[in-house]
């Protein structure tokens, strides 16, 4: 499989181009990417792999699938770009600025017959996989209560507008997360947070949704907290599972490395890590199952090369971004809004 990457910012340079450059029978063609500064780290990191000025150009040197991580403000008309190109696309998320432009670039793709995906890496985070374990092995009962948040203190992320606020931003990770686990929404009650009056992005939020199924989820992010709380409380009817702290692949990434220099020890969390099950006095360790975002381009190739499911449906991102949606509306109106099973019913538990 041939991938082309655009954009070499921080997403491209740690989210994606480790991972490609690691994919077993794949050729890593080159990158859009036109500023002199990013050219060079690409020529001192993944050496060999050519820059080009447009998608135009990387479609000449000829791929099977184009992957678009830039700002979210530019990144629909790439994409649809990509898609007039008819290759086979995988979009970064946030997906779409709002429902609406999820459906144009969706209603695109289909029109072209052209294979579009969502990098939503954090399905295959460690700690995620653990949570998805307990719940589906019945460990922790009927669940009641989901609570997930990426809490972090840093100020340097604050009106930060590359991924459109952090509702949207690390909002479609939990969002995403929480459909894939519980399914649809129907009712979406949020609070964001700004530093100041007037900012145009926001820095934190919180949502709560209410599934079909009953389950009630909590989801919180920000980038200005000291004392973050637990990554993932869970409570069911048998016990509850907590853990503290983030899945260690970002490190891994941005420390330079990746899934074909670590091998085995990609994704491994050391025990001082995991979680905890606690039922009244019980309390004990639970080992993390082991991280691999690099599931995300295996079941990228095995899709394009063999006709299977890709590894995140569009429409998963278009229910998404109908609970964004839903939530900042919410924070404006300043009450709850309401969702039919419909609008959030791309993702199933499985």
């Amino acid at each position: 499989m041939r991938i082309g990457l655009v954009g070499y910012g921080h997403g491209g340079r740690f989210f994606h181009a480790p991972l490609i450059s690691s994919l077993p029978a794949a050729t890593f063609v080159g990158v859009v990417t036109r500023a002199a500064e990013r050219r060079q780290l690409l020529a001192a990191e993944h050496p060999g792999v050519p820059a080009f000025d447009s998608i135009g150009q990387l479609v000449e040197a000829g791929v099977d699938v184009l992957v678009i991580s830039t700002p979210l403000k530019g990144r629909p008309a790439l994409v649809l770009d990509a898609i007039e190109h008819e290759v086979a696309v995988v979009s970064d998320k946030p997906f779409a600025a709002d429902a609406q432009q999820a459906q144009t670039l969706i209603t695109m793709a289909e029109r072209q017959g052209v294979q579009l995906s969502v990098y939503q890496n954090r399905r295959w985070d460690s700690d995620f996989l653990t949570v998805r374990k307990l719940i589906e092995t019945g460990a922790l009962g009927q669940v009641t209560r989901f609570e997930s948040r990426i809490e972090r203190y840093s100020p340097q992320s604050v009106n930060n507008g590359s991924g459109g606020g952090f509702l949207r931003d690390l909002g479609s990770h939990l969002v995403d997360q929480a459909l894939l686990l519980f399914g649809p929404v129907t009712r979406v009650y949020a609070e964001l947070d700004y530093l100041e009056k007037g900012q145009p992005f926001d820095n934190g939020f919180f949502m709560s949704l209410t599934h079909a199924n009953g389950v009630i989820s909590h989801l919180g992010g920000s980038c200005l907290q000291n004392t973050p709380g637990p990554r993932f409380r869970v409570t069911g009817t048998q016990g509850c599972y907590s853990v503290d702290g983030l899945d260690g692949q970002e490190a891994s990434t941005l420390a330079g490395l990746t899934p074909k220099s670590e091998g085995d020890r990609w994704g491994v969390e050391e025990h001082r890590r995991w979680g905890w099950f606690e039922q009244g006095e019980v309390r004990e360790r639970v080992p993390s199952e082991r991280g691999c975002w690099n599931q995300f381009y295996l079941q990228l190739q095995t899709a394009l090369q063999s006709g299977g499911p890709l590894p995140v449906d569009a429409r998963d991102a278009l229910a998404t971004t109908r609970v964004l949606d839903a939530a900042r509306l919410s924070f404006e109106r300043h009450q709850v809004v309401a969702l039919s099973p419909f609008e959030s019913h791309g993702i199933k538990s499985e």
